[in-house]
This record gives C-alpha cells, structure tokens and sequence, in this order.
C-alpha cells in the first residue's frame, strides 16, 4: 500500500480537548471511562478489557440498536506502542464474545475491509489542554466507520469536560 493510498483508507480526527493529556489518557486506558464514551450516538460499551501493556490484549463490545434489532459488535486487539500520556497504538479486529478475529463481511463491512486495522492516538498537552489526534489505519474516511468514529470522538470531549 502506497503512502497515498494510506492517508485515503484512513480516519484522521483532530480536537483539542479542555483537559490535561493525563486525564485524556485514562479515557482511552481505563476500561470504565473508555466504557462510557466510545462507540457512536446510541451505542453501548457493556464490557472493555484492556490489558495496557504492550502485546497486551484489548477485548471490547459494543451493543446497539438498529432497524433490524439489537446488533451486538466484539473487536479484539492488541497495544504495539504505549508512551503513557502522549502516544498509544493497538490494532484492531472484529472478533467474536471469545476474542477470535472474525471475517469483517460477516459484520456487514465492505468488500476488502482490512481483517486488522491500526489505532493510533497521540497527544499533545498545550497550556492545560490537550490537543488529540486519532488516526484509524485501514478504515477510509468516507467510510460509516469515520462517522461512527467523530460521534465517539464528540462524546469523549463531553465526557471529559463532565469527568474534570
């Protein structure tokens, strides 16, 4: 994959946040913060496992409703860079309830969705706030992923101010 064809297939969101980066980072390391924002308007995280060392695992569920009933979504994956309150990546992949990597179309994703995916956090403190970029690799930005991905995005910076 080239580097161009990389920035396509990739969700990049930007935000400075109203919060130091210590706090930002319990949101995305701490399995009860990270259980009260992530996962777009409606949606539901019952359980987040998150093993914060590298190689360690991130186990995590998302439930919500759709025109078709409940839709109850796992993903697995594991943490490759950890720089506590600056820099965390981990790969991501759906799973089932047991943590094995499951086909993406079997999710409803599009043909050649990538079986893993990369997240990749890094934050700035600037002046008693926190300028926060995400990077998804792997899910393009036009993608219901990257809509998914600002609705977690605009309820994390909520959270935060609500958690201060």
């Amino acid at each position: 994959m080239t580097e161009n064809n990389e920035a396509i297939k990739s969700v990049v969101i930007e935000r400075t946040l109203d919060a130091s980066a210590e706090l930002v980072w319990k949101m995305w390391t701490e399995a009860d913060h990270f259980k009260a924002w992530y996962g777009p308007q409606g949606a539901s995280i019952p359980t987040a496992n998150i093993d914060l060392n590298v190689d360690g695992t991130r186990h995590v569920c998302m439930e919500m409703d759709t025109p078709n009933g409940p839709m109850q979504m796992w993903f697995v994956g594991q943490h490759q860079e950890i720089v506590e309150n600056k820099r965390l990546v981990y790969t991501e992949s759906m799973s089932n309830a047991e943590g094995n990597v499951i086909d993406p179309s079997s999710m409803g994703m599009p043909e050649g969705h990538p079986a893993t995916t990369q997240v990749v956090v890094e934050l700035e403190e600037l002046d008693g706030k926190t300028k926060m970029v995400v990077t998804h690799v792997g899910v393009p930005a036009d993608s219901p992923g990257a809509a998914g991905w600002n609705m977690a995005i605009d309820k994390l910076v909520a959270y935060v101010s609500e958690a201060e």
